[in-house]
């Protein structure tokens, strides 16, 4: 496409301004929400259930994981003090032991974290879904052409001017927590 055949903005608002008045084209503002996603959610009764139990499998995997720390250390301050006294297929054998239990630990450690992740999410999905309908539910029932999330101050300023507003209120209503 050539230079010309491309029609800038400027000529764009001179044709649109130019147009006849059964030719005009009016542009309405959008009417849109915004609200902290994260804020909601966390006063949600059931977040805070779901932080509890992630809490609670947290602690029992680090209760596991100082309970085999605790193991290997003694194993290890055993060893260290045998060395000098130990014939050397002992000290092999116990070498062993220390790697396998310190092999066993680094592996504990990864599935909890993954098991942990895992179970996070499964808590926390169906929180997300539930406030996903009721932002959905307020956007379509106050007629907004979409709803912001202002996390992570990815909107720094939002003109409260015209057509934006706060919903928070509304989807803590929508939700039944207000």
């Amino acid at each position: 496409m050539s230079c010309a055949g491309i029609m800038s903005a400027q000529d764009t608002a001179l044709s649109v301004s130019a147009a006849t008045p059964a030719q005009q084209v009016v542009i309405q503002p959008q009417h849109f929400g915004y609200l902290s996603y994260n804020e909601v959610m966390k006063a949600m009764p059931e977040y805070a259930q779901a932080v509890k139990s992630l809490e609670e499998l947290k602690s029992t995997y680090d209760n596991e994981m100082n309970r085999a720390e605790q193991d290997f250390s003694k194993k290890f301050a055993e060893y260290i003090d045998g060395q000098n006294s130990f014939p050397e297929n002992i000290m092999l054998k116990r070498q062993k032991e220390l790697q396998l239990l310190m092999d066993q630990s680094i592996q504990f450690k990864k599935e909890a974290q993954e098991l942990l992740a895992k179970a996070e999410k499964e808590l926390m999905d169906p929180i997300k879904e539930r406030l996903n309908e009721a932002i959905i539910a307020v956007g379509k029932s106050n007629n907004y052409a979409y709803v912001l999330n202002t996390d992570a101050n990815a909107y720094p300023y939002i003109s409260g001017d015209g057509e934006a507003e706060n919903c928070t209120d509304a989807v803590l209503v929508k939700l039944g927590i207000k």
